[in-house]
């Protein structure tokens, strides 16, 4: 495991570039809201103490950003974590592209492609759960459950063919981390419309 003062260093640069991306509040305002109003400090408390956290610190810091505050339900939560986890999964992929310009073995090369197509399916995966979390929360739950097995395949390929990039286990821990999330909130979600499931 990576000292605390890599990951804070990896978290801080995450998150400015979060907050720097144009995330605008319209943006993350779903069609129809389907919950009641709660505090969003109480929605994040709810959520990073999810049974499906992986990790309730990064959680937390994750979700402590000036559009996580102007949410004002857990469908918006839900679409604004399906967004920060495909910003996460697009930073990662840039660096796996990079590091695939680099000279390596043939059996680098291949993990690293596998990996680029573990994270273009996250991609499309976190953009699709998003559009789809008003109107049916349970398939967008198993959309992002199997994000999971994809990002674990690509961390075994790696391992396999030897590739030491500190970089990448980091984007793949931070998925690991927004995947519990995006299946805690669907998670919460089908259970407050279980009319819709």
């Amino acid at each position: 495991m990576a000292p605390p003062n890599q990951l804070s260093l990896v978290l801080v640069i995450f998150l400015s570039v979060f907050s720097l991306s144009s995330l605008s509040t319209s943006a993350i305002i779903p069609k129809a809201i389907v919950s009641l109003s709660i505090p969003s400090s109480q929605l994040v408390e709810n959520l990073c103490n999810g049974k499906a956290i992986q990790n309730r610190r990064f959680c937390l810091k994750a979700l402590s950003t000036p559009e996580v505050i102007a949410v004002m339900d857990t469908t918006q939560l839900g679409t604004l974590i399906m967004k920060l986890g495909a910003a996460n999964a697009k930073a990662t992929l840039n660096v796996y592209n990079e590091i695939i310009k680099k000279p390596g073995s043939p059996q680098a090369l291949n993990a690293l492609n596998f990996c680029v197509e573990a994270y273009k399916y996250a991609i499309l995966s976190f953009e699709m759960v998003s559009s789809k979390l008003v109107e049916d929360p349970q398939t967008g739950n198993y959309d992002v459950a199997v994000i999971g097995p994809e990002i674990a395949n690509c961390e075994k390929e790696l391992i396999n063919a030897k590739v030491q990039a500190p970089r990448l286990l980091a984007g793949n821990r931070f998925m690991k981390y927004y995947v519990s999330m995006g299946y805690e909130i669907t998670s919460t979600l089908e259970l407050e419309n279980p009319n819709e499931c």
